[in-house]
């Protein structure tokens, strides 16, 4: 106690800064070891605040001729009026990347652990391989279908599932079922920090994260301008399809992201990194957060569809996707999922080390 009165009266005297000593410092890592020589990095985010959602002026790029997305929708909607202050209180770990898939086959190996679209009657949403088109003038055709034994093991590519892509396929209760072993298994083994636990972030924290530390309200977490994102994102651009001669119709970024479909993560090294060292905050695959889906916009606390019993029954997802246009790959871009055990060749997460919050209850 004498010692730490001494350090406070140097410090008014000499103008010492005073830092806690238990927070890390902005970017920290945290490597963790999941065994077998597989392991998942995380970076320390300090808390902060930000402005939430989106501008009206930043609705209308999205749905005009660069940002692509379908003009007369409601989604836009779903980011709010205006931007609005909103602060995240604790400083917290986020996964550099989204989980992998070897990274989730290392969960399933040791825990036995079977997702929900491998159980009997399980099913999930994949690219079709027999679509030529969507036909616009005729009858709409959509590109992806539900399938029967289809799951994160092999999400109908065209070409071999690699450790190194973000896992897709996998549901609400599959990533929570993945946070919930890393918990435990840090735990047991000691390395587990006190007062925190592995957890989908909050919608906040994820915007938060994916803004880089910045205050202003972007469109993209580099700024507005799509054109500055060659070279930092997986998305619709122009790349064939495999075995085909023709790109994703429709909006498109114009340039080569060198693949049709997904990429591996952190595939596009510091350029693809964000303020706070993240990469593939934007475009990559759909991001779920824990927060059920509110219409109105995203929430400063947890929210959930009855916040007494704290259901869950429509994940948000944040960030879009590999297949997305650049409208649908905006930081506050966020879209209300079917149900806690849907899963998406388009969807996956990345997790958060942080404090705990109420976990909620699924609704399926």
């Amino acid at each position: 106690m004498k010692s730490a009165r001494i350090l406070i009266i140097l410090a008014a005297v000499f103008g010492l800064a005073i830092t806690h000593a238990a927070e890390p410092a902005k970017g920290a890592t945290k490597q963790v070891d999941l065994g077998r020589g597989v392991t998942l990095e995380a970076v320390f985010i300090p808390p902060g605040e930000f402005m939430m959602g989106s501008t009206p002026e930043e609705k209308k790029w999205a749905t005009g001729i660069e940002g692509g997305a379908t003009p007369g929708t409601n989604r836009e909607s779903f980011e709010g009026e205006q931007p609005r202050l909103t602060r995240v209180k604790s400083g917290f770990w986020m996964g550099r990347t989204e989980v992998s898939v070897g990274q989730f086959r290392r969960f399933v190996e040791e825990s036995g652990y079977v997702s929900d679209a491998e159980k009997p009657g399980g099913e999930t949403q994949v690219f079709d391989p027999e679509w030529d088109g969507y036909h616009l003038t005729t009858k709409v055709v959509h590109p992806w279908k539900s399938m029967k034994g289809k799951s994160w093991r092999d999400p109908n590519w065209a070409f071999p599932n690699r450790d190194v892509f973000p896992v897709v396929c996998v549901s609400y209760n599959d990533m929570k079922a993945f946070c919930k072993w890393l918990t435990e298994k840090e735990s047991k083994a000691g390395r587990l920090p006190e007062g925190l636990k592995y957890r989908l972030p909050t919608e906040a924290e994820w915007e938060y994260a994916c803004r880089g530390g910045s205050r202003e309200s972007h469109y993209f977490w580099w700024g507005n301008e799509i054109e500055e994102g060659q070279g930092r994102l997986n998305i619709s651009a122009i790349d064939f399809l495999p075995g085909r001669k023709k790109t994703w119709p429709l909006a498109k970024a114009p340039w080569s992201d060198g693949f049709s479909f997904v990429s591996p993560v952190d595939h596009y090294g510091e350029k693809g990194r964000n303020g706070f060292g993240l990469a593939d905050m934007c475009g990559g695959v759909w991001e779920f957060v824990l927060d059920h889906f509110d219409p109105k916009g995203g929430h400063e606390e947890v929210y959930y569809e009855d916040a007494e019993r704290r259901t869950v029954s429509r994940p948000v997802c944040r960030g879009g996707n590999y297949f997305d246009v650049p409208g649908n790959a905006r930081c506050a871009v966020r879209l209300g999922i079917r149900s806690v055990t849907y899963s998406d060749s388009r969807d996956g997460f990345r997790i958060c080390l942080g404090v705990p919050q109420k976990d909620p209850v699924n609704n399926r």
